[in-house]
């Protein structure tokens, strides 16, 4: 069964709205914003009015925008009609705590990942600080046995040395890219195991050079999901920033969607929980 943390039973506000994917949409494109209202056929104030959270764009409009920019347009309309829609999640063989975070006007999320029960675990990022990460730690978990970071923004890996000098004991796993002095590179495709789960390794750079993502499984049972605990590679309903590199950052995605079974449950960065399946079908830069 999954920790009842891990179940939303309260609406996440998504990471992007629609004006976030249209320009991110853009930079993917290399297109200015002149360009794609000419080529949509849609009047420029109007997509200027959509990248600044006013839109009232109508859905052929949607439609035409996505369809200039190479996204999907089920997605794309969703975001820009009666809202995105979200997946049941289904039960995983390991307890999931999502530990969410404020970081300026937005929201980090790290991840305690534990078998059922214990009182130890494994930690996915750290957030912007410590304080904040044991904000709402649960009160039966009180070792971490080993810090995972998939990148090293402040949201994400702001609180790590306080957390490593907290819990002295865990080990620390980084992007092979990454010039840490101290903790254990990893790339894909290799596979830590911390007690009964497995942590898969795939390598993600676009969103940032040395980003990692992780697929988390139980050798203890062979029902369930697994998770992927995938830092900005993917969102509900949108994508990372493509800062380091825009098509190895999509090409990436399209990767680690192809990759996975579609029930594998969506851990990421930043918003709710989503699915491989949900995603590929929804998802604004899946298509």
């Amino acid at each position: 069964m999954t920790h009842e943390r891990f179940v939303q039973t309260l609406p996440i506000p998504l990471e992007d709205e629609l004006g976030d994917v249209l320009e991110k949409g853009l930079r993917c494109a290399g297109l200015a914003v002149e360009e794609l209202a000419h080529l949509a056929e849609v009047p420029l104030a109007r997509v200027r009015d959509a990248i600044d959270y006013r839109s009232d764009l109508s859905a052929a409009e949607l439609v035409r925008i996505a369809q200039t920019l190479g996204l999907n347009e089920v997605g794309v309309c969703a975001l820009g009609g009666s809202g995105y829609p979200m997946p049941q999640i289904g039960t995983l063989p390991f307890c999931v705590n999502a530990l969410r975070m404020r970081h300026g006007i937005g929201v980090a999320n790290a991840y305690l990942v534990t078998e059922c029960g214990a009182n130890q675990g494994i930690l996915f990022d750290v957030g912007p600080g410590f304080k904040a990460l044991m904000t709402d730690w649960p009160v039966g978990v009180a070792t971490v046995e080993a810090i995972f970071l998939t990148h090293a923004e402040t949201e994400h890996a702001g609180g790590l040395q306080a957390a490593r000098r907290h819990f002295s004991l865990a080990r620390v796993f980084h992007p092979a890219a990454l010039d840490f002095t101290s903790g254990v590179p990893l790339e894909e495709p290799m596979v830590i195991s911390v007690g009964a789960l497995d942590v898969s390794v795939l390598s993600t750079p676009g969103h940032a050079d040395a980003h990692n993502s992780y697929v988390v499984t139980s050798r203890a049972t062979r029902s369930g999901n697994g998770l992927l605990v995938a830092g900005d590679l993917v969102f509900a309903g949108s994508a990372g920033g493509d800062y380091h590199c825009p098509k190895q950052s999509q090409s990436q995605l399209r990767r680690v969607m192809d990759l996975l079974p579609p029930e594998t449950v969506i851990a990421p960065g930043h918003g709710p929980l989503t699915t491989v399946g949900h995603e590929r079908r929804y998802n604004p830069f899946l298509h």
